[in-house]
């Protein structure tokens, strides 16, 4: 076999330079005797890419090509994530250079990081386990490449025509300068020179508006007898404070150009102190360091995407007991003659004392009311704040209704986060414990002991007060 491929590839060697150094080794296994040993100095490596646009990969061998492959997406394709279509780039691989991949040692270069544990990754979409399989026929490693090092396999990933580059390119560039809102005037023309005069209109906006603004045309008057101090006028009769051009007191002209600093494609949503910083080289108004933080805290877009960089405040303390309290429930407990399958845990904030109450599952909202009159309010009064989860027996019509009636202020916890109420948590857990005590214990039903829990919990020490809450 070794003889007849030599004789193949004899039959083109004048158009091979160097053919009988690059084909040594296999005259070599001619010989008689000469034993025929497959070894890894010849393995296959891969370098794959892929972007918006398509897929992109190259088969190498010593650092010499044997192939290029790549081809644009597919309309679905153009929806995967990164990572799904770097994946798909290192399978259409396997799938077009089967031939030559299947049962050899691989390895394949990457610029996508995390492609690397791709293999030990515990959640993959249903995409990802089908590609799992393809590529577990063959016996290959994924390591890591830098971007920057893997040229060839990206430049074939972006190969478009030039046609669908430009319209690419222009299309984002005119949007762009139509969001600018710039305003261009054409002077006298000339044979060979046309004079373009460009101006914001939002500037211009801003110095009409200054004449709307009683303390702006106050200090418009005294810059002009020379009497304020710190402010000037431009040359186009706008009111300056150190240099800076003044904002007056007017709520669309300041909206428009805080949305202009915070939202355009050239500020991309900045954090408040870094909106501040650049506004203030430009621009003046009174109060402005906190108008600007108000704004931007009020972004929705942030407060989507960016993640809170400091601990939650904590709740502060009351200054009083049973001014703030917490409540929660603790259901599906065993049913008892009196139908009681659910306690009712309130909590004073303060003193940590606590109140259980038996109650059933099918309670009404307007019954839960009665027993917080005649077992809350009735013996320590209306409180200022009640923190509960949302329960819905806490969030309906008719339980708020009544608070807002009696001029208690509701606080819920946040979704999915009973840590909010965590002192009510941490008492559920308390008497759930006390209630799995009663039941090796003591014999009645549970109820019959509840009020001995209750006397239990606050007779006993509290870390958090250093004493008892009795």
């Amino acid at each position: 076999m070794v003889r007849s491929f030599l004789g193949l590839a004899g039959y083109y060697r004048r158009f091979v330079e160097n053919f009988s150094r690059i084909a040594t080794p296999l005259t070599l296994l001619t010989r008689k005797g000469a034993p025929f040993v497959w070894s890894k100095a010849c393995s296959f490596v891969i370098y794959s890419d892929a972007s918006k646009k398509g897929l992109g990969c190259v088969l190498m061998q010593q650092g010499k090509v044997v192939a290029y492959a790549s081809r644009q997406l597919k309309s679905h394709e153009q929806n995967y994530p990164t990572h799904d279509l770097e994946l798909a780039a290192v399978v259409f691989a396997f799938k077009i250079w089967r031939h030559y991949l299947y049962g050899e040692k691989i390895q394949i270069f990457t610029d996508h990081k995390s492609l690397k544990y791709f293999f030990t990754h515990e959640e993959l979409n249903m995409r990802q386990r089908r590609w799992l399989e393809l590529v577990k026929d063959y016996d290959c490693e994924i390591l890591y490449h830098p971007g920057k090092a893997n040229v060839v396999a990206d430049a074939l990933s972006r190969k478009v025509s030039h046609s669908a580059a430009l319209i690419t390119r222009q299309a984002p560039l005119h949007r762009d300068l139509e969001r600018t809102e710039i305003a261009v005037s054409v002077g006298a023309v000339t044979m060979q020179l046309a004079q373009l005069t460009v101006q914001s209109t939002l500037r211009q906006k801003i110095i009409d508006a200054q004449s709307n603004d009683p303390y702006l045309v106050e200090k418009h008057g005294l810059a002009e007898a020379g009497q304020a101090v710190g402010f000037s006028i431009s040359s186009n009769g706008g009111i300056l404070f150190e240099r800076r051009l003044c904002v007056p007191s007017d709520s669309a002209v300041k909206t428009e150009l805080l949305s202009e600093a915070h939202s355009s494609p050239f500020s991309m949503h900045p954090g408040s102190t870094k909106m501040y910083q650049d506004l203030k080289r430009v621009y003046w108004w009174r109060n402005m360091n906190r108008e600007v933080a108000e704004f931007v805290g009020k972004c929705l877009v942030c407060q989507l995407v960016k993640a809170p960089r400091q601990k939650p405040a904590p709740l502060s303390v009351p200054e009083w007991k049973w001014e703030n309290v917490s409540m929660d429930f603790i259901t599906r407990l065993p049913r008892i003659l009196r139908g009681f399958t659910v306690i009712w845990v309130v909590v004073d904030r303060l003193t940590k004392s606590a109140h259980f109450v038996p109650g059933k599952f099918t309670y009404t909202a307007s019954k839960w009311a009665q027993l917080y009159m005649s077992e809350i309010v009735r013996l320590h009064g209306v409180p200022v704040s009640i923190i509960s989860d949302r329960d819905a027996r806490f969030t309906s019509k008719f339980w708020k209704g009544l608070q807002t009636a009696m001029g208690t202020r509701l606080d819920f916890s946040t979704t999915f986060h009973p840590q909010t109420d965590g002192q009510t948590e941490r008492l559920n857990q308390v008497l759930e414990d006390m209630l799995r005590v009663w039941a090796l214990e003591f014999l009645g039903s549970w109820d019959s002991h509840l009020h001995l829990m209750e006397f239990a919990y606050n007779n006993s020490f509290q870390a958090t007060i250093g004493m008892t809450p009795f």
